[in-house]
This record gives structure tokens, sequence and C-alpha cells, in this order.
């Protein structure tokens, strides 16, 4: 079996952690389907998780949200929900705040091509990693627009976050 893929925050700048929860995903447990993609032969219902956080630092203006795939086979991984600019006075996301039509903050174009979330989908074998992380940041604006790419908004989260705090949901297909 190969190594896994490194989690993407691995090789960035070390910031200090806070606290984040979620009522519908855990750290190290299987995702629902409630949060599976609803194409591509999965019958999933496509909903962003609940996501909840404190403790972050006093000084964040905006915080942003992301959940990438490190174990996607593309070489690159695959973002799944880039969600930035999140005023620094929400400090949660309901289920189902992930749509095209939220009112919070400015969805970017994840890896499906749609600017919103976008659930697991991945191929049969082991299952892949779903690292939801949400970025205290240190600017009201990253100064992008949602046609940005994942990439592009990534660089500018990373030279703006004071602190960052993750879940890493699993989710895999038998390859019956």
């Amino acid at each position: 079996m190969a190594a896994k893929p490194p989690l993407p925050h691995e090789y960035l700048p070390q910031v200090p952690s806070f606290t984040l929860t979620s009522d519908d995903i855990a750290d190290g447990e299987r995702l629902s389907e409630e949060h599976v993609f609803d194409d591509w032969g999965f019958t999933g219902r496509n909903r962003s998780p609940h996501l909840s956080w404190s403790g972050f630092p006093a000084e964040t203006k905006s915080f942003a949200v992301t959940c990438f795939d490190p174990d996607a086979p593309t070489g690159s991984g695959f973002w799944h929900w880039v969600l930035f600019d999140i005023p620094a006075a929400t400090t949660s996301l309901p289920t189902g705040a992930g749509t095209e039509d939220s009112k919070v903050g400015v969805h970017a174009r994840n890896d499906y091509g749609i600017k919103a979330y976008g659930g697991s989908a991945p191929p049969p074998g082991e299952p892949h990693r779903y690292v939801f992380t949400v970025h205290a940041l240190d600017v009201e604006s990253l100064g992008l627009d949602s046609d940005a790419s994942p990439a592009v908004v990534g660089f500018n989260i990373t030279a703006h976050t004071l602190a960052r705090a993750s879940i890493v949901a699993l989710y895999g297909v038998d390859k019956s």
C-alpha cells in the first residue's frame, strides 16, 4: 500500500489552533450520506456539515472555511469547499450552509466547478480523508471574487492566517 499524501497544512507555516466542533462530523469518523455528493453514481444529499468555532485570536477580522481531500487521485488533491470573507462575528455555519445562494461569505469555485460545497465522491478503495478547516484571518476581505481558483484563494488564506482548526472526516467506497 502506498503512503498517504500529506494533510494540506503540514507544510504551511505553523499557527495556533482553536476549537472547531460539529453536530454532523467527528474527527476520524465516517461522513454520513448527508455530506456525500449527489451525482456520479452517488446518492448523498450533498449538504455541508454544521461547523462551530471558538477560542480564535481576538484580532481575527474574518474567517475562511475549506474542505480538501488530499487522497484524491489527481496529483493535487481535490477542493470540495472554499468559502471566504466570512465576517468575524460569524462563529458557526448550520448544516447545508454551503449552497450557491448562501448569504455568508464568498464561495469560490470548487474542483467540481461549482461555487458551493460539493460532497465526497471517492473512487472505490481505501477511505479518503476530508479535511474541514476554519481559518481565522487578519483581514476583513481577501480582495478576491468567486471566480478565483481554490489555489489562489488558498495562497491568500495562508498569507493571512492567524490560526486554524480542522476536523478530518473519512469516507470510502468498497471495491466490490
